[in-house]
């Protein structure tokens, strides 16, 4: 019986060692302080770049992001170079189609690389189509053109109209029907289509909201245009 008090305070002081040990390795040691405590509770944010991007573009290209409306509730986003060039936010999207327009040219060409044009937003369904095609008609060689739908990109598409989409590089322009959901980055001038499109058909079976296919987003980096090119 008369071990008892010394076994206590031998266990009391190999509980209060033990315990001395767990928390200098978890605050790192002395003098330390606590980092080591607090990397176990906290993770590392992965650097964002432009618009976003997981990483940064080359040298000499355009770094771009791109969503388009979901449903007929939430509009299109369309970021060029960490600026956001059209959004509900702004006020300047609207249903149908949203277009924005930038130079995407080198100097020596007129402008700055990478300068909003001009952006503007057509309804496809009420909407008159005359005044997109006097949009695009008459755009310049190097003119990037984003486009991003919001509910309804396609009731008044004419021939006209699809087909000076497919000159600007895209394949899905002859296809677009009511309700799909649409991106698409193209430019004038362009030799091949364009590989920065995305495009889901209206199916009652396969929507993703009643009565709308899933929105769309995209990202990328766009090469500038030279002059001689």
């Amino acid at each position: 019986m008369r071990l008892a008090g010394p076994v206590r305070i031998v266990a009391l002081v190999v509980a209060v060692g033990l315990t001395w040990i767990v928390v200098s390795i978890l605050l790192g040691g002395p003098g330390t302080g606590f980092p080591r405590i607090q990397q176990l509770f906290t993770k590392p944010r992965a650097r964002k770049y432009k618009c976003g991007l997981p990483q940064p573009c080359p040298e000499e290209h355009l770094a771009f992001r791109m969503v388009s409306g979901a449903a007929n509730v939430i509009g299109p986003k369309i970021c060029l170079e960490d600026k956001m060039l059209m959004s509900s936010v702004k006020d300047n999207v609207g249903r149908g189609l949203n277009i924005a327009l930038v130079n995407g040219s080198l100097p020596p060409d007129t402008g700055v690389s990478g300068e909003l044009i001009e952006a503007r937003a057509f309804d496809m369904w009420a909407g008159d189509v005359n005044d997109l095609l006097k949009f695009i008609r008459p755009l310049h060689e190097g003119t990037l053109v984003f486009v991003a739908s919001y509910d309804d990109p396609a009731t008044k598409m004419n021939e006209e109209t699809r087909k000076l989409f497919g000159e600007l590089g895209s394949k899905n322009a002859k296809e677009l029907a009511f309700r799909d959901s649409w991106v698409f980055v193209g430019a004038k001038g362009v030799q091949n289509k364009s590989p920065f499109e995305q495009h889901v058909k209206n199916s009652k079976h396969t929507n993703k909201y009643e009565g709308w296919p899933e929105a769309l987003e995209m990202e990328g980096c766009i090469p500038r245009r030279s002059s001689a090119s």
